[in-house]
């Protein structure tokens, strides 16, 4: 275990510096990863900058996206199958926003 003083001479060596932040965020493909209240370090090592992050980490599932689309989508959708507005917008949802693909689907449904 390293002493307190040789711990402090230690982090000048490296010109490490607390950072005062309040919340991390880790952007990543599966999710996004958030640490409330974390202890930052700075620190330069050899020329490469490093960063020390200590604290509770809580992972966020990543949302889904919604596929877009208009209303004239959605009615262009209705007129050509004469479907219900709350179908055309579910097929649309299921076509990811695709009005062509979405006719498709719900005029081969019948």
């Amino acid at each position: 275990m390293i002493n307190p003083r040789e711990m402090r001479r230690l982090m000048r060596q490296l010109k490490a510096k607390e950072i005062d932040a309040y919340q991390v965020i880790i952007k990543a493909r599966d999710g996004d990863y958030i640490i409330e209240d974390p202890q930052v370090m700075a620190m330069e090592i050899q020329g490469q900058k490093m960063i020390q992050i200590i604290g509770e980490m809580k992972k966020v599932e990543a949302e889904e996206e919604a596929p877009e689309f208009t209303e004239e989508d959605v009615q262009l959708v209705m007129q050509q199958t004469g479907c219900t507005e709350e179908e055309a917008i579910r097929a649309l949802k299921e076509a990811n926003g695709e009005p062509a693909e979405a006719i498709i689907s719900l005029m081969s449904r019948r």
